[in-house]
C-alpha cells in the first residue's frame, strides 16, 4: 500500500541566530497570550559529555513572529553539542498559573519567570553532577506535580520537593531519562529509572531482567487494551512489562533500540503499536564503518509488522510519536536527523511517508495556537521553520482564552523521547 507524500510549505521562517549555535528548542506559552513561544536553550562549552553532562549557557525566548522577547546568559560560539540532554524544562512549578523556566546554570538550579526571564529562585544542586536532565514528578501526593528529580549522566538520582528539600536518592543504572507515572492509582508517581521501578519513596519495586547497557527511552501506555498501563523500554532490546514487573514480551529483532514510540499508528489493529529505531551500525565504535539505522513497527504483542530496508547511510535518527497532525488522522511516526539528505518526515503505520518537511534539522512539535492540531518546527543554528497541515495565522490564538496548557510531553523534553499514551 502506498500513499501520496505531501511536501509541506513553511508557515513562517524565524531568524534565531541571536540565540547562538547548537541550541535545543523548547515550547510553551511563556507569556500566557494563548500562543506558544520558542525557548532556545544553549548548552555550555563542554565538548565531551560522555561522563559529565551539560549545563545551560544561555536562554533566548522568541514569539511565533520571530520577535526576541528576552535573553538570559551570553551565547557562546563554542557551545557543545547534543551529545547529552540539556538541563532545562518549561513548567508552572509553583502553581500560580504562569509558566516558569527551570534550568541549571553556573552550577545552581534556577527558576525563571517565563514571561520575562527574571530570576524567581536559585537553589544549590544536591550533587556536583546533578544536571543531566530535569524530571518533574508527583512524589508527595499533591494535586499536581511539583517535585523534581535530577540525575547525573548514568548512575544517580536525587529526588527533591518543591522547596528543594532532598526526599531520597537512588544509585543504579537509571538510563537517559527516567519516566514518572502513577501506575497503581494511589496518587503518587512511580519512577521507571532505567530498568528499575521505584515507588515515590525511592524504594525498589522490581527490575527488568536480562537486559544489557542502559534504557534509552521509556514509554507508558495501555498497549494491549486490558485497561491497565504497561511499560515499554528500549535499550539493548525492546521489552514490555506490566505494572507488577511481569515481562509480557521481548522483541530481539533489533541490535540497539535507540528510540521507541507508542501510538495508534494502525487504527485497524487492536491496542497500540510500538514504533522503534534500530541503530544497526554505529560510526563511533572505531571500526570505520558507515553508520546505518532503520525504523521498525511492532504490534501490541511485540510481533514485527515491518522493518525499514534503508538504502542510504545514516545512524542518528530520532523517532517519536506525532498525534493530531490533522483532523481525523491517526498517530504518525516522526523521524528526523536521518542524514544523507533525507528530510524530516511523518510515516504512517504502513511505512508510507505522508508528509515531508524540506528543511534539515532537529524537530519539535506542539499545538502552537490551541487549535487542537499540532504543528512542527524544524530548527537549525540560524532558523526555525514552522510547518502545519493547513494554513494558519501564527499571530492569533485559536484557543478560547487564557494561557495554553503545558502538556507533560512538553515539560518532559529530552533528547531521548519517552512518553505516555493512555487511550
Amino acid at each position: 500500500m502506498t500513499t501520496e507524500t505531501r511536501i509541506c510549505s513553511p508557515l513562517a521562517t524565524l531568524d534565531i541566530q541571536a540565540a547562538g549555535p547548537r541550541c535545543k528548542l523548547l515550547l510553551g506559552d511563556l507569556n500566557g497570550d494563548g500562543r506558544m513561544e520558542l525557548l532556545l536553550v544553549q548548552p555550555d562549552n563542554r565538548q565531551d559529555v560522555r561522563y559529565i553532562p551539560h549545563q545551560v549557557q544561555c536562554l533566548t525566548a522568541y514569539d511565533l513572529t520571530g520577535k526576541l522577547l528576552w535573553q538570559t546568559g551570553k551565547p557562546d560560539p563554542g557551545a557543545g553539542s547534543q551529545g547529552s540532554d540539556y538541563p532545562a524544562q518549561i513548567y508552572d512549578i509553583d502553581g500560580d498559573g504562569k509558566l516558569e523556566v527551570l534550568c541549571v546554570m553556573d552550577g545552581r538550579f534556577h527558576i525563571l519567570d517565563g514571561a520575562t526571564g527574571a530570576v524567581k529562585a536559585v537553589h544549590e544542586l544536591p550533587g556536583a553532577e546533578a544536571h543531566d536532565c530535569i524530571i518533574i514528578a508527583n512524589l508527595t501526593g499533591k494535586e499536581r506535580p511539583s517535585d523534581i528529580i535530577l540525575k547525573d549522566r548514568y548512575h544517580k538520582l536525587w529526588a527533591l520537593d518543591n522547596e528543594f528539600n532532598l526526599l531520597w536518592t537512588h544509585e543504579g543504572n537509571p538510563g537517559h531519562f527516567p519516566w514518572v507515572y502513577d501506575l497503581n492509582g494511589d496518587g503518587y508517581d512511580e519512577v521507571m529509572a532505567g530498568y528499575d521501578l521505584l515507588d515515590h519513596n525511592g524504594k525498589l519495586q522490581w527490575s527488568c531482567k536480562d537486559l544489557d547497557d542502559h534504557a534509552d527511552c521509556i514509554w507508558v501506555g495501555d498497549v494491549n487494551g486490558d485497561g491497565l498501563p504497561e511499560l515499554v523500554v528500549g535499550g539493548s532490546v525492546t521489552v514490555m512489562y506490566d505494572r507488577d514487573g511481569n515481562e509480557l514480551w521481548r522483541y530481539e529483532g533489533s541490535i540497539e533500540s535507540q528510540h521507541i514510540a507508542l501510538g495508534k499508528f494502525c487504527p485497524e489493529l487492536p491496542g497500540l503499536q510500538v514504533a522503534g529505531l534500530d541503530r544497526m551500525v554505529r560510526e563511533d565504535d572505531g571500526k570505520g564503518l558507515k553508520g546505518r539505522d532503520a525504523l521498525f513497527l511492532l504490534d501490541c504483542e511485540g510481533k514485527e509488522l515491518w522493518k525499514e530496508d534503508r538504502k542510504t547511510p545514516g545512524w542518528l535518527t530520532i523517532a517519536e510519536t506525532l498525534s493530531n497532525w490533522e483532523v481525523g488522522a491517526p498517530d504518525y511516526i516522526l523521524a528526523f536527523r536521518r542524514g544523507c539528505g533525507v528530510f524530516p518526515s511523518l510515516y504512517d503505520g504502513n511505512m508510507n511517508v505522508v508528509a515531508t518537511f524540506p528543511t534539515e534539522g532537529y524537530v519539535v512539535h506542539g499545538d502552537l495556537l490551541g487549535s487542537g492540531n499540532e504543528m512542527a518546527i524544524v530548527y537549525t543554528n540560524t532558523q526555525a521553520v514552522v510547518y502545519a497541515s493547513a494554513p494558519a495565522d501564527l499571530t492569533r490564538s485559536a484557543a478560547a482564552g487564557g494561557p495554553l496548557p503545558q502538556p507533560k510531553r512538553l515539560y518532559s523534553s529530552t533528547l531521548y523521547p519517552g512518553g505516555e499514551i493512555i487511550k
